[in-house]
């Protein structure tokens, strides 16, 4: 009987048992999740594939529009000769949180050129929950809402979901999911847009 006991807790036992807590936990407090996300952002994962978007060029609605946090209305129509990156998150989306720093960062690449604009929309449509979560965390990022109604080949309700349109107002690059828009690659990408 006493084989039997000693058995129950042995190592392997002990790490499926820790290996459940942790998934459970994944699932049960958000902040966990994101910092899994980001962990494995910093090791090469979740990175913005660009190649394959390059091909499925599509115009946007110009009369799209977003209300920024200070009350002013941008449509597409007057970000026309930019480069514009926009996010569609939430605050209480894992990925989108862990996505965030990357975001910042390549922000922070582009903060002295005009020709980027940079717009994190947020899906909930809670302006005040949004800028109090920026502000939190220290994010020089902007917050805007939707000030009409986005077509769905812009956004289908996936959360999160990143668009880059080029200056001649087409998307050149949709991404749907977590990914580092830091790395090299996709800041190389920016770049060349911006200088066309």
């Amino acid at each position: 009987m006493k084989n039997k006991k000693k058995n129950f807790f042995n190592l392997s036992n002990g790490i499926t048992g820790l290996m459940i807590l942790f998934i459970i936990t994944m699932l049960i407090v958000p902040g966990v999740k994101s910092s899994v996300i980001q962990g494995l952002m910093n090791i090469g994962l979740f990175q913005p594939d660009i190649s394959d978007n390059q091909e499925n060029k599509t115009l946007v609605d110009n009369s799209v529009a977003f209300k920024g946090q200070d009350g002013e209305t941008i449509s597409l129509n007057d970000l026309k000769s930019k480069v514009v990156f926009i996010n569609f998150w939430a605050t209480w989306c894992p990925p989108c949180i862990a996505e965030m720093p990357a975001i910042n960062k390549m922000k922070q690449h582009f903060k002295d050129d005009n020709n980027v604009v940079i717009l994190m929309v947020d899906a909930d449509n809670n302006l005040k929950k949004s800028v109090q979560f920026m502000k939190r965390k220290k994010y020089d990022l902007s917050v805007f809402l939707p000030a009409t109604s986005i077509p769905e080949n812009m956004f289908q309700s996936s959360l999160p979901t990143t668009l880059v349109i080029d200056k001649k107002g087409q998307i050149v690059f949709k991404h749907e999911g977590a990914a580092d828009y830091k790395n090299q690659k996709f800041i190389d990408f920016m770049d060349k847009l911006r200088k066309e």
